[in-house]
This record gives structure tokens, C-alpha cells and sequence, in this order.
């Protein structure tokens, strides 16, 4: 017993001990004070409070242990450390710049800088020699090493020797689990969450399956235990360079994290969440083609299992791990997701047992012909196959980038091109108003045979309102229903509302898809193409309930994995010797070194400045602005060393110093100068061509004296004003009130030789009618200024002229999503008015930048077919109705869908 260090026999009979009354428990076996799990932290500003409780009878203490900083004054230079915390470096300034030259020059450009004759009068670094330094930093505490074994397959010759680089999982997850750096973002207790009624699935904590092992399932956890979730992540990619004569290098690697950090910061590639714990061989048996695919799934999952062997003994049995805040924990280990796309899916469900009692599994011939016919790969021992908890009907998940985006790309947009056609596609997209933040397409669509997740991403926000007009309206809901269906499963957190809609959207494709089937849009290399069967289509029916089973399945998105795939493997390229013998091995050995250096550098800051390497609980209910916890944490403890730390910066929050709306959730931020200082009213009506500016003006004072009793002798006609060409708004998430999102930027550009109207967007704007109801009311913002009392005058702004204004040109709705049921969406038409002399012009008005609520896009109803002559530049201008465009991001379909409607 790691508590009152008692003498057992069997791993059962510390259980039966553990799970006892027994006095040895300490009396702070349940902590007083944890991590809050971040589904409970709604901020000041939440409408909707969440109630819930966290399991009773998990993450108990049974004594203290080291975290992973500890461990690094257990080196075995720890005492020259005390110190010299930046030992072997003689002080932190050759720390840094040995530490700059290894992440940013190779070994022959660090060997030049060395020799420059600037060091001749000059001193020279500690280290004379790039060998030098690089053997200072190989000799860098190390946490879980690398090894290389040989692995033969019996009766089965490759063309060349099977080699496995790996580490202990279970190492690596000790490594990750005791790590302080993410001490404010674990969890450790299974825990529930409601809202309005409703329960919560956010991360895996949150969900059925947490609790069922821990508790419901027969074989549960004991008393007290902590559950370690593990997901895996793999893929192989070809790592290619252009050079002369080089072969192109496949590389496997295969990452793990743990389901105890939180998924925001799990989602970062570069905080260090997820590790790699090795590199799979590839490589080919001399043996018939027919056999190739059968025996390097069989090694791969015999490499497997190597790598994961401690951690499946850990899932049935246990074992003592030190948590962040010292606190040792008897922990589980489970194998809950595996992020992988569906052909390695595929291989990896493999599972033939039955078949293995009749027929011997190495006669490949007879076994492989039997398997194919059930349409399995012919692996009969899986790795995950004596791993507790462990089912790929769990823990294959699914997975938004390939089975939601990839799927998009490679069937919803062919058959839009099918029935719409490549030129008028093309031509609807290049034409849309450009944002600031947006991707915009200047040259199409139909031409890219390949894109990111982001590319697939940037069509989708656009492509139902693009496509209204041009194809049928029952062809058209089938594509916004998987549209809906891919942006619902996007959430970070679920509502059986939300799983509600997931279920609807997905079934009115399947009411609607023979609209695609009559257009001949599905197409094969035989021609139309009259059914269905495609594997990702089926796979959607099992999001919601994994979502009910795991929690939010962007938490098991393959972003994460294709990006470590280039921070491992494509850009680790450079640093090697382009050879493809022992690729992997340099790798690992860079990687490693890269580790090192970034925990170290960490230790020492904090140890030369005195600073507990425990990261203390910060229970604070603050805004969220940065989910790097690095950065977090010494921000906290360290404020002026914050520039040190590397990684995702912290979103500007202008809620603190910018201007807010009255109901405090928009922020509004402008440059302290201006673009135009001062500009009269006249020179307004003439660069920004606005004839009744002068009379929108008017009318503002007037009406904002009488509601507010503040008179002024302010004159506009004579006055003189600030204007900015753009401003800032902010708001905070729809999913979590606590985060604040990147602020979006505003155009209102007066016109141009590039812009003769102007580059002008459009936003939502909150209005008072005449019955005195706030209605919101889309508008495109025309002019950012501001009255300017001249230097020298006595007089007084009032309130209402004291903070940035707008002179925006209304748009009114003309239908309901309700009356068009296929796009779902708003539509709205320019509002023109008359003056006595019958002029007809656009309908303006002067309002507060406050009243701004959102940030909107418009796409133009382009009819039929999109109209020539008509640019990017132009095409708010040019067109006279337009789509209020729900899907323009994740954060405003979630608005659209809840708020405005």
C-alpha cells in the first residue's frame, strides 16, 4: 500500500485493502480543493447557470508523490543545479543562446556561426563546437527514453530489417499525467453538468462512459480509483522534399494523450499535450502481392502492442501515479478514442476470433480468402484485444475532419459541380464581398483537386446560399441538411437539443437525397450512379451516440494528429541527413532533444526565480483569453517573464480597456488615431459619397436630446470630424460565455480606384421601432467618425456625441427561414427612401457603434446565373437582395440558430 506501505500478495488483495474501511487512509483522502472541471466555470455573464455533481466515490488520494518537475532535481546533475540552475550553461543569456541556435540552425549553420570572426574580438560561448552544445543538450534530464528493437517475423523474410522505435506508453503517460503545466486543466472525477433542465456532454468526464466504468459496469473500477482515458492517435504520411535523387520517406508515427486534459487545450498541437510514442516500421515482405497488406497489418498491431503493453496491465490492474498537485492516485487506464481516418479504422477493428478456432491464422492463404469475405483484414490478434474497457465500437469514434469535411469534399461539393456546373460555380464564389479573417476564393473552386480541413471548412460557410437559384430547391435542402448536420456535430458541448437537431438534419438528407440521385449529380467512371453506398455517409449515424457515449467529437478531431504529423515528421525533414536508413531514428532523437529543452527552460525559470514548481489551483471565474497553460501559469506567479514562454498567444481582450455595449457582452475597439483627423461635413458627403449624411446626423441629435434631456450647441454643419476606415467588435463564445473570441474587424473604406463604392460590411444593429421595441436590423456600415470639439472652444459634447458613431444604410427582411425552407435562412433587400422632390435614395441613419451586436455576412441572390461585370469589389453595391448567412462561422450559426431567432 503506497499509504501505510502494508505487505500484499495480489494486486486483488490491495484493491479488497483499498476498497476497505481501513485506517490507513489519510485524512485528506478526498482533496479539499481541485481543479473545477470547465463546464461548471460559466463566468459573470452567463445567462444560464450550470448545476451538476462530480462522482463520489473517484480520485481519491493515497499519499504524495513527485510531479514531472520534481523529478528533475532527482538528475543526476541536480546538485550542481542548486546552484546554476542552467547548468551545463554558465548562465540563462548562453542558456537562451544555445537554446536559439539548436531550434533555428542546422548543425552546419551552427558550426559557421561559431567560426564567424565577430568572435575574434569578441567573447566566445562556453561551447566552442556545435558537438558540444548539441551533447549539452542531449544531456538534458530525460524522461522517458527511446529504444530500438528488432523484430522477426517467423517464416516471413522483409526486404529489409524490422526495426521499432518506441517508448513505454505507461512512461509517457506518467510523464504527461504529473505534468504542473496543465495542473489548472485536468479533471479527474467523472461529473455531470445541467443547464436549463438539460445535461451537458463536453468532454469525456461528462459522458455515459466515464461513469459506467467507474461504476455501473460489473467489472468497475474499486473505491477511489481515478481513470486515466487514453487516446491514440496515428496516420502515415510520405515526408518529400525536391531533392535530386531522393526516395520519398513513409513514416507511422503513433501520438497519445490522456482524456484528464482539457479537450481546448488536447486540440493545440504545439502545448504539448499529445506525445509521440513511436515510429511503426514500414516495411515490405518478400512474398506475393495478395499477402502484403495482410502481414503489415499484423505488425503493426504486434508493434502495438509492444508499445502498449504496461498500459493495457495498468487498465486491468491499476498502478500508483503522482498527479500535478503531488497527490498520488491509484489510476486506470482505458482506451477510450483512436484518431485515425477510416482505412487504418478498418484495419485496426480487424477481429477474426471464431474464424481462428477453424482455420490456422498463418495458412494466409485460406484464412485471407475466409476474412475478405466478411470484409475484415485478416488480423486475429489485435492489439487493443486484452485491453479492459477497450471495444472499437467505443473507441473508433467518429471523426469530424475525414468523415465530416473530407466527406464534403469528396461527395456533397462533386455533386454541386455536377448540378450547378464548374464556371457558374466558380463565378458565385469569386465574386462575394470580401471579410477581413475570411478565405475568399478569387479564383474558384472547381479546379482544387486537393485541400485542408480548412479549404473544406471556408466552402461549406458559403456554399448553400451560393448555390441558391442555380439547382433545384429539394437538391438544395439535401446539401443544407449535411451542412447542418456538420456544423451541429462541430460543438463543443451538446444539449439533447442539439443531438436533437443533429438526428433532424441528418434525416431530412435522407428525405431529400433522391433530388441528387434525379439531377445525376452522384456519378461513378460507369455515369450516374442511383445509390448511396458510401462508408462516411453511414458512419454520421453513429455521431450522436457517441457524443451521449464519449462527449464532443470535435475532442477526437484528426486536426490535432495531421498537424503532429508535420511538427514529427515534415518539418523534422531539414534537420536530418535525408536518408532514408534511419529517418525515424533521427527524428526521435530531435524530437527528444526538443523536449527536453522546452521542460528545462521551464524548470529553470521557475527555480532561478524561486518559484513552487507546484501549479497552484486558480479557481478565479475569469475570462479565458489564452489556452496555453504555460503561459497561464507564469503569468500568474512570473508576470514579467511572460514573453519567455513560447506558443499560442493570448487573444486581445477589449473588454477590458474598449468600449462595451450596455449589456457588457460586445466590445468595440478603434485605433487612438484616426485615419482622417479632422474632415467637415462637407468633405464627408464628398469622399464618402453620402448626400443625406448631414441629414441623418441631424435627426440623430434631435432624437437623442429629447430621449435623453441633453441639449447641445454643437453645430454639425460647422463642426469638424474624426473618422476611421475600421473598428473592432469582440463577443464572447455562444458555447462558453467564460472564452472570448478573436474580434472580428469592420470595414468602411470610403471609395476608391480599387473600390468605387467603398469596401463597406455589413453588420447586425440593434433599433428602436416606433412602438419603443428593440428589433434587430441588418445594416452596412458606411462611416466610423466622431464629433471633435475645436481647440479652444468652450463648449461641451454630450453623452451621445462623446463615443464613436456609425452612418449605416439599413436592409429589411423579406422572408422568413420558414418561407424557404431549403435554404433556411433570412433574405433581405436594400430600404430606399423618397424625398419631397421624389429622389429615391438609400435609407441611413446615425446610431451609437454600441448598438452593433454582430458581425453578419450577405451573400447576393444570384438567381439563375450570377450576373457579368460584377466583381468582388462591387457586389454588395451591385445587387439589391441578398441571404443572411447563417453558416458564415461556427459561433454565428450558433447565434442565428438560438438569439436572433
Amino acid at each position: 500500500c503506497p499509504n501505510c506501505q502494508g505487505e500484499f500478495s495480489t494486486i486483488e488483495a490491495i484493491i479488497a485493502h483499498l476498497n476497505a474501511q481501513s485506517t490507513c487512509w489519510p485524512s485528506d483522502a478526498r482533496p479539499q480543493e481541485l481543479p473545477v472541471p470547465p463546464a461548471f466555470c460559466r463566468g459573470n455573464t452567463s445567462h444560464t447557470p450550470a448545476t451538476g455533481h462530480r462522482h463520489p466515490r473517484s480520485g481519491y488520494i493515497f499519499g504524495t508523490g513527485k510531479n514531472m518537475l520534481d523529478k528533475l532535481e532527482d538528475d543526476e546533475y541536480a546538485y550542481r543545479r542548486r546552484a546554476n540552475p542552467y547548468y551545463p550553461f554558465p548562465d540563462e543569456g548562453e542558456w537562451q543562446l544555445g537554446k536559439f541556435l539548436v531550434e533555428n540552425l542546422t548543425q552546419t549553420q551552427i558550426d559557421k556561426f561559431l567560426k564567424l570572426k565577430w568572435f575574434n574580438t569578441r567573447p566566445r560561448p562556453s561551447f566552442t563546437s556545435k558537438d558540444q552544445l548539441l551533447g549539452w543538450m542531449d544531456a538534458l534530464p530525460c524522461f522517458t527514453e527511446w529504444k530500438v528493437s528488432n523484430l522477426e517475423f517467423t517464416g516471413y523474410k522483409t526486404t529489409q530489417p524490422i526495426e521499432l522505435i518506441w517508448r513505454d506508453a505507461l512512461d509517457v503517460v506518467k510523464q504527461l499525467f504529473s505534468d504542473p503545466t496543465f495542473a489548472n486543466h485536468m479533471t479527474f472525477d467523472p461529473y455531470i453538468v445541467e443547464t436549463g433542465g438539460q445535461r451537458e456532454y463536453g468532454d469525456y468526464m461528462s459522458a455515459d462512459m466515464a461513469w459506467k466504468i467507474q461504476v455501473y459496469f460489473s467489472d468497475h473500477l474499486p473505491v477511489g480509483a481515478t481513470q486515466v482515458p487514453i487516446i491514440l492517435g496515428s496516420d502515415k504520411t510520405p515526408v518529400t522534399r525536391v531533392t535530386g535523387g531522393l526516395e520519398m520517406h513513409p513514416v507511422s508515427p503513433v501520438f497519445i494523450t490522456i482524456g484528464n486534459i482539457d479537450s481546448e487545450v488536447r486540440s493545440k498541437a504545439t502545448l504539448r499535450a499529445w506525445r509521440c510514442v513511436g515510429y511503426m516500421p514500414i516495411v515490405k515482405f518478400k512474398v506475393h502481392p495478395d499477402y502484403q497488406m495482410i502481414l503489415q497489418a499484423r505488425l503493426w498491431h504486434k508493434c502495438m502492442d509492444l508499445i502498449f503493453a504496461n498500459l493495457k496491465a495498468a487498465a486491468s490492474e491499476g498502478c500508483f501515479m503522482p498527479d500535478p498537485f503531488r497527490h498520488l492516485r491509484y489510476v486506470f487506464t482505458p482506451l477510450i478514442a483512436h484518431v485515425c481516418d477510416l482505412p487504418e479504422a478498418s484495419m485496426i477493428a480487424a477481429l477474426i476470433i471464431d474464424l481462428c478456432k477453424t482455420i490456422d491464422p498463418w495458412d494466409l492463404d485460406k484464412f485471407q480468402k475466409v476474412a475478405k469475405a466478411i470484409y475484415l483484414s485478416g488480423v486475429h490478434m489485435p492489439f487493443w484485444h486484452d485491453w479492459k474497457y477497450a471495444c472499437p465500437s467505443v473507441f473508433l469514434a467518429g471523426e469530424i475532419l475525414h468523415t465530416g469535411h473530407k466527406f464534403f469534399f469528396d461527395h456533397p461539393l462533386n455533386w454541386i459541380k455536377e448540378t450547378v456546373g464548374n464556371h457558374e460555380l466558380d463565378a458565385r464564389f469569386t465574386v462575394q464581398h470580401k471579410r477581413v479573417g475570411t478565405r475568399h476564393f478569387a479564383k474558384g473552386v472547381s479546379h482544387v483537386k486537393q485541400m485542408t480541413g480548412r479549404e473544406h471548412r471556408d466552402i461549406q460557410r458559403t456554399i448553400v446560399a451560393s448555390i441558391a437559384g442555380a439547382a433545384p430547391p429539394r437538391f438544395i435542402h439535401a446539401i443544407r441538411a449535411l451542412i447542418d448536420f456538420i456544423y451541429l456535430a462541430q460543438n463543443p458541448v451538446h444539449l439533447p437539443d442539439s443531438l436533437k437537431s443533429m438526428a433532424q438534419a441528418l434525416s431530412d438528407f435522407h428525405s431529400f437525397k433522391d433530388a441528387i440521385i434525379d439531377a445525376e449529380a452522384r456519378r461513378g467512371k460507369g455515369g450516374a450512379k442511383e445509390d448511396f453506398y458510401i462508408p462516411k455517409l453511414e458512419l454520421l449515424q453513429s455521431f450522436c451516440s457517441t457524443v451521449e457515449r464519449l462527449g464532443s467529437l470535435m475532442q477526437f478531431s484528426a486536426d490535432v494528429t495531421e498537424r503532429l504529423l508535420i511538427t514529427h515528421c515534415k518539418d523534422l525533414f531539414v534537420w536530418t541527413s535525408r536518408q532514408s536508413k534511419d529517418f525515424a531514428l533521427q527524428c526521435v532523437r530531435i524530437l527528444n532533444r526538443q523536449e527536453s529543452m522546452e521542460i528545462f527552460d521551464l524548470f529553470a525559470l521557475l527555480h532561478s526565480r524561486g518559484a513552487l514548481l507546484v501549479n497552484a489551483i486558480h479557481a478565479e471565474d475569469e475570462d479565458v483569453t489564452t489556452t496555453n497553460p504555460a503561459l497561464s501559469w507564469v503569468s500568474r506567479v512570473l508576470p514579467d517573464e511572460v514573453k519567455s514562454v513560447h506558443g499560442p498567444r493570448p487573444v486581445r481582450n477589449h473588454f477590458l480597456k474598449g468600449i462595451l455595449s450596455g449589456d457588457a457582452l460586445t466590445a468595440f475597439q478603434l485605433n487612438v488615431t484616426p485615419d482622417y483627423k479632422s474632415l467637415s461635413l462637407v468633405d464627408i458627403r464628398t469622399k464618402y459619397s453620402l448626400p443625406d449624411f448631414d441629414i441623418a446626423l441631424s435627426s440623430f441629435i434631435r432624437h437623442s436630446s429629447q430621449s435623453t434631456g441633453e441639449d447641445t450647441l454643437w453645430d454639425g454643419r460647422h463642426g469638424r470630424f474624426s473618422t476611421w476606415n475600421k473598428f473592432r467588435l469582440q463577443l464572447r463564445s455562444s458555447f462558453q460565455p467564460r472564452i472570448i473570441m478573436p474580434s472580428r474587424v469592420i470595414q468602411a473604406y470610403p471609395p476608391s480606384d480599387i473600390f468605387p463604392f467603398g469596401n463597406c460590411d455589413t453588420v447586425l444593429v440593434d433599433t428602436m421601432g416606433d412602438d419603443g421595441q428593440t428589433r434587430s436590423r441588418v445594416a452596412q456600415v458606411r462611416l466610423i467618425f466622431q464629433p471633435m470639439i475645436q481647440r479652444g472652444s468652450n463648449l461641451d459634447l454630450p453623452t451621445y456625441l462623446s463615443t464613436p458613431l456609425l452612418y449605416i444604410q439599413f436592409f429589411h427582411f423579406i422572408t422568413s427561414p420558414h418561407e424557404q425552407p431549403e435554404l433556411a435562412m433570412w433574405s433581405v433587400e436594400r430600404t430606399y427612401v423618397q424625398d419631397n422632390a421624389g429622389n429615391r435614395y438609400r435609407h441611413g441613419a446615425v446610431v451609437p457603434v454600441t448598438d452593433v451586436t454582430h458581425a453578419v455576412e450577405l451573400i447576393p441572390c444570384f438567381g439563375e446565373k450570377a450576373a457579368s461585370g460584377v466583381s468582388s469589389a462591387t457586389c454588395l453595391e451591385s445587387y439589391e437582395r441578398f441571404l443572411l448567412n447563417n453558416f458564415a462561422d461556427k459561433e454565428s450559426y450558433q447565434s442565428f440558430s438560438t438569439e436572433f431567432v
